[in-house]
């Protein structure tokens, strides 16, 4: 399939009779121009091409002031994003076709990247279908739809990922929050073939139980697998503690690579049962345990005990989820670090990651160093890390940059 960045088309286009058309505001086609995907509703020229118009989902070509065509996009009329771009090649809309040849564009870089099938397969806008993520376990994708453009073409995307994966089954896992936000129903089904409660997976050497249609998300976070396998070569001989394990992702790992003893924290308890499952899967159930409860309670609990640990690992859900979360976010980030920090014991190693899209790597080192110093130790960053291979980033996008992973010494100077 063409495509007008790479073929040596002319950067505009003539419009086509075709589609309707979303008439921007002058001077506003400046960031599609330089890569990013999103039109907001302030953008749009509602003279024009008024936004009560569309309906959510409806394809429509993309207009500057001027009249040049800058490509398909998808509409959702009642969001501050009310379009996000498919394709700058207005030639081809979103369809089965289209969305074989963006899977297929997807499946070569996670190829490159990986040996075993287990991945996310596709992230959204970085991989230029903006509203699609499907992460795959084998022979069975899960797929999360987030955009009225997408859930517009759900058999298509269905269609296309048979096409190209041959899979034994596909999970719509669409019970997310994204969705109420386009105004969309939340559901789970299997769209294709069979898909079990479980599947296995095998991540840095390990392998996994993953909870499909039950679990968090899509039942697993591949995103952490560079900075879990990162850690591996620290934790030989260790006393790890892993809070907000989910089922195990960290901490078994952790006892995989070696660590003596790990203790895995979730406030749930079918999340722990997995913990113990995985553990041994792995043969790892002598080493690995696991406590319920909150974070912030276990951790108090702890150090009223008296424990020690020599790796704490803390990877939270996000505590800033929209802008207005940031202050609150970042005072419960920095507390959670001082909990962690005093359970270590002599030149202790603190993981400290977020997936907060607001919190900056450098605010988040400023979060660690000041609970370091709040407690009267030195923090020293050894290593730093953010998502996988699998979970690429687009440039123009700051949205896709979200996970950071610290790995800090710590210790009383």
């Amino acid at each position: 399939m063409s495509n007008p960045e790479f073929s040596g088309q002319p950067e505009f286009l003539e419009p086509t009779d075709n589609l309707p058309s979303l008439v921007l505001k002058s001077q506003k086609d400046r960031r599609l121009k330089a890569g990013h995907l999103w039109i907001y509703s302030n953008e749009v020229d509602v003279e024009r091409s008024p936004l009560k118009q569309f309906s959510a989902g409806e394809q429509v070509q993309v207009l500057s002031h001027q009249g040049k065509a800058l490509g398909i996009a998808t509409m959702s009329p009642n969001t501050l994003i009310c379009a996000r771009l498919v394709n700058r090649d207005i030639s081809h809309s979103l369809n089965k076709s289209l969305l074989v040849h963006r899977i297929k564009q997807a499946l070569s870089l996670r190829e490159t990247c990986f040996n075993e099938p287990f991945y996310r397969l596709v992230y959204g806008e970085s991989d230029l279908l903006p509203g699609l993520v499907v992460d795959r376990f084998g022979d069975y994708c899960v797929v999360q739809l987030s955009t009225s453009g997408m859930e517009a073409v759900k058999n298509e995307v269905v269609e296309a990922l048979v096409q190209c994966l041959k899979p034994k089954g596909i999970l719509l896992r669409n019970d997310h929050g994204a969705r109420s936000m386009e105004g969309l129903p939340e559901y789970v089904e299997v769209a294709y073939g069979e898909v079990p409660e479980e599947v296995e997976l095998i991540e840095n050497g390990a392998r996994f139980m993953a909870p499909l249609s039950g679990g968090q998300k899509t039942g697993w976070f591949y995103d952490h697998r560079m900075n879990r396998a990162q850690l591996q070569q620290y934790v030989g001989g260790k006393r790890v503690l892993d809070v907000f394990s989910y089922i195990g992702g960290w901490g078994v790992q952790a006892a995989v690579a070696g660590a003596s003893e790990v203790v895995c924290v979730d406030a749930s308890a079918s999340a722990l049962d997995f913990v113990h499952k995985n553990a041994a899967l792995n043969k790892v159930e002598d080493v690995v345990s696991t406590l319920q409860g909150k974070a912030v309670h276990v951790l108090k609990a702890l150090q009223e005990a008296g424990e020690k640990f020599d790796v704490v690992i803390l990877d939270p859900p996000a505590f800033i989820k929209r802008r207005k979360d940031q202050k609150a976010g970042e005072s419960a980030y920095r507390h959670i670090n001082e909990l962690g920090i005093r359970l270590l014991g002599r030149d202790g190693l603190l993981v400290s990651a977020s997936c907060s899209m607001h919190l900056g790597q450098e605010t988040l080192e400023d979060l660690v160093r000041g609970a370091g110093r709040h407690l009267e130790r030195h923090v020293q960053v050894i290593a730093q890390g953010g998502q996988g291979p699998d979970h690429p980033v687009h440039p123009a996008i700051a949205e896709t940059r979200y996970l950071k992973s610290l790995l800090s010494r710590v210790y009383i100077p």
